[in-house]
This record gives structure tokens, sequence and C-alpha cells, in this order.
């Protein structure tokens, strides 16, 4: 059972007395319920508490495979993670952070589709770990309060300067990062160390004859299988993903040019000949962003306008366009979109990811130079015109884009352990834990 109380300073001694006993008669002892293992300013930790948090830790580990640490280990380190989470919740609590009901599900719902499962089976999964359902939704609803707490306490004091963003892309560090990631595969035919011309010669025939053969169509992952003395041969010469920045050459350039599912020519290398496949690759590719130049005319129902007779304006405009009025003209005239009324109900160049999903799709689906039929959003009723559609390349901004978040997360982490340590050497803090120390109280804050 996990308890939280909150405690008074003038009401801790009395409280945290009560806490040891139980029901006491003539003829009965004292029973013990459960106990604190630390105070954390004005709230406690249970002995129930870590308990269950040590039980999940444990139940983490062995699914890993690890070795489980003693449970005399874990509970230090365990209790030392309840307080710094304690004190981010006393923050969440003084700042008035709630995650409501719905949110809360919304969370639990996305957890169990992550994990591929149903909330019945998320249930199930559970309970076979020995963990209650309503437990589960505890942690994850303080979870959430601690992911805003740092949102509003760390994440808002991150800036990124543009000229940080401009010396990491320059920098090697910055171009390997950014540079895109190939899945290759290998087919090794090793060599010894000191090999004489005969053994590189046959090596060098053996590779020559494999390399025809894929070229004539042979499975690469069978061959590999079959010939290669690489480490992974059993697994078809997979090599999993590379940054093509970290390649020797000639790979480096020769990989970069080539098609998925193409193969290198026999190359020597240290160890032996080589020939290599690009099975797949991400990032790094020129980024192209779909664009449509696009106006309309938004009329919103209102107190004096039912939603009827705003319908009937959107189709009387619609057939005024039609007849060979204007059609800025009108936009100015009737438009309620303040945002693009006085130039004529131009948006011009947008994403159209930026727009709700019934203006997206009727912009889809409307030819360009056509006048759509009157549809509606949230927002009120629509016609619109699509007067053009391009793919624009998106890389630069793309990488920068990249660049600013690998920079973004790398102050946030420094700044996040920062602001622990912080909130931690300020807390008071008891902890009652059996080999704590001589007297388990922080004083800090004292």
């Amino acid at each position: 059972m996990n308890v939280k109380i909150k405690l008074s300073d003038c009401l801790r001694p009395l409280i945290l007395g009560a806490l040891f006993l139980g029901t006491v008669s003539a003829h009965a002892a004292v029973q013990q319920l459960d106990k604190v293992v630390a105070i954390v300013d004005n709230d406690v930790i249970m002995q129930s508490q870590l308990d269950q948090r040590v039980k999940e830790v444990q139940q983490t580990i062995a699914k890993r495979g690890g070795g489980v640490p003693p449970t005399s280990v874990l509970d230090q380190q365990v209790l030392e993670r309840l307080i710094v989470e304690n004190l981010q919740l006393q923050i969440g609590e003084r700042s008035g952070i709630r995650i409501s009901d719905e949110e809360l599900n919304q969370a639990v719902g996305t957890i169990a589709q992550r994990n591929n499962m149903s909330i019945d089976q998320f249930r199930a999964a559970l309970a076979h770990d020995g963990l209650s359902y309503e437990d589960a939704r505890d942690q994850i609803r303080r979870e959430m309060i601690i992911s805003r707490v740092r949102q509003r306490r760390v994440a808002e004091r991150v800036q990124v300067s543009e000229q940080e963003v401009k010396n990491f892309l320059a920098s090697d560090l910055g171009k390997m990062q950014l540079s895109e990631e190939l899945h290759l595969a290998n087919i090794l035919i090793p060599t010894p160390d000191s090999a004489n011309s005969e053994q590189l010669n046959a090596a060098a025939a053996k590779t020559k004859a494999i390399y025809d053969r894929l070229k004539a169509g042979a499975d690469f992952a069978q061959m590999a299988i079959a010939q290669s003395g690489s480490d992974n041969a059993l697994e078809g010469g997979d090599m999993g993903w590379r940054k093509a920045a970290q390649l020797p050459p000639p790979f480096d350039r020769e990989l970069s040019a080539m098609e998925v599912g193409g193969i290198t020519q026999p190359a020597r290398t240290p160890g032996g000949f080589i020939i290599l496949k690009l099975l797949e690759r991400r990032g790094g590719q020129t980024s192209l962003k779909d664009e449509v130049h696009v106006r309309h005319i938004l009329v919103k129902p209102s107190e004096i306008r039912s939603e009827a007779q705003t319908k009937e304006l959107a189709e009387k405009i619609y057939d005024r366009i039609q007849n060979g009025e204007d059609f800025a003209t009108l936009a100015k005239s009737f438009s309620e979109d303040p945002g693009s009324a006085l130039n004529g109900g131009d948006l011009n160049w947008i994403d159209p990811k930026a727009l709700v999903p019934e203006f997206q799709q009727v912009m889809a689906d409307t030819p360009q130079g056509v006048l759509s039929k009157p549809f509606k959003t949230q927002y009120g009723w629509h016609v619109l015109e699509v007067l053009g559609r391009r793919a624009t390349d998106n890389t630069s901004q793309a990488r920068e884009q990249q660049a600013l978040n690998v920079l973004r997360n790398r102050k946030y982490d420094e700044e996040l352990q920062t602001w622990l340590r912080q909130i931690r050497d300020e807390a008071y803090v008891e902890i009652k834990l059996p080999g704590a120390g001589p007297t388990g109280t922080d004083q800090a804050a004292q």
C-alpha cells in the first residue's frame, strides 16, 4: 500500500510516531503496519513505496538478463531516486500542476499501444509481473507531473543561439552526427596477417567469384552464411547501421552514391577482401517539403447568423465566383479570416501540415485552378482555390533543426543534472533506512 502523507512541521513528530503503531489490545502486542524510511521536506516516503519500487527494478534487471544486485544495495539507490522524485512532485503540487483523468488515460493507452497491447492485455501483463494496474497508473501520473515540472523549471531556461548552431554544423562532430546512416551487410574473405602473394591471389579470386555470383542474382545473405569469414556470417553478414562519415575511403564515397540493394566491388582491407551491400539508408539526404499556394474565403456562424445561414452564404459566394466575380474582391468583402482577408484570401505558399485535416483533404482533392465546393471545418465554412503546388528543398533548414535539437538536448541534460543536485542539496531529508549512516540525516536545509 502506497501511503502519501502531507505533514506540517508542528504535526510531524505526532504523525510519525503514530505510523509505527498498529492495533493494540490488552492481550495483543504492537503490530507494525508500515514505517517511514525517509522524511523529505513536508512529505514522507514509506517502506511499502520503497519495497514496491525495488521489486520493479529487480524485475527490469532480471528481464535484461543481468545479475540482480543485493536488496541492500538496491535499497540505497532506489531510495535516493524516490527522494529526488518526491521533491519534484512537491514542486509540482505547489505549482498547481494537475494531470486530468483524460490525459492519464491517453498516456496509458499510448504505452500499451507501443507494446502492441490492448488495455486489457496491458493489465494482464502487469498482473503477471505482480504489479497492479492502479499502481501503474499512479506511477505514470507521477512521471507526467515530473515531466511538466522539468519543462517549467529546466527546459524553458535552455537557450541555443544561431551562432552555436552554425558552429556545430561546421564542426567535425556535427558533420558526423548529422551525416546519413547506412544499414550494411558484408562478405569477408579473410587473409593471414603475413599472407604471401599466392594466398592473396587465391583470396582475391574467391572474392571475385562470389561477386560475380551476386551480380548474377545470388542471395547475399545466403552467400554470407556459406562463404564469409566474418563473425556476423550466420546473421547473413548484417553489420547494422553505420554513419557514412565513419566509413573508410573508398567505401564512404561509393556507398553514398549507391542505390539501396547495390553491392560494392571487392576491396582489400587489413583483414582480407570484402564486399558490402547497402540494405537501407536514413537521414542525410535532400529534404523536400511540399507546399501549396492556396487562397480561401471563410465565413463563420455567430449569434446573428445560424449554421444553416452560414452554409447558405458560403454557397452564394461559391456561385458568384463560378459566375465570374473576382475571388479576391469577394474575399475582402466577406472573408472572416483576419490573416488573409485583406490579401484577397491568399494564404501564400504554405505547408499543408500546418492546416486542419478537413482543409488539408479538400485542398489535396482540388485540382489546381479549380474552385472547391463549400466545406466545413472547426472554424466555419470555406471555399478555396489552389493556385500552385511545389516541392522546395528544405535540406538546409532540416539540418539546422537537427543541430538545434542535438544542442538543446545536450544543454537540457546538463541543466537538468545541475537543477536536480540543487533541489536535493537545499532540501531537508532525514533517512531512517537501516544502514544509511550514523545519523541518516541531511542537514543541508537546517
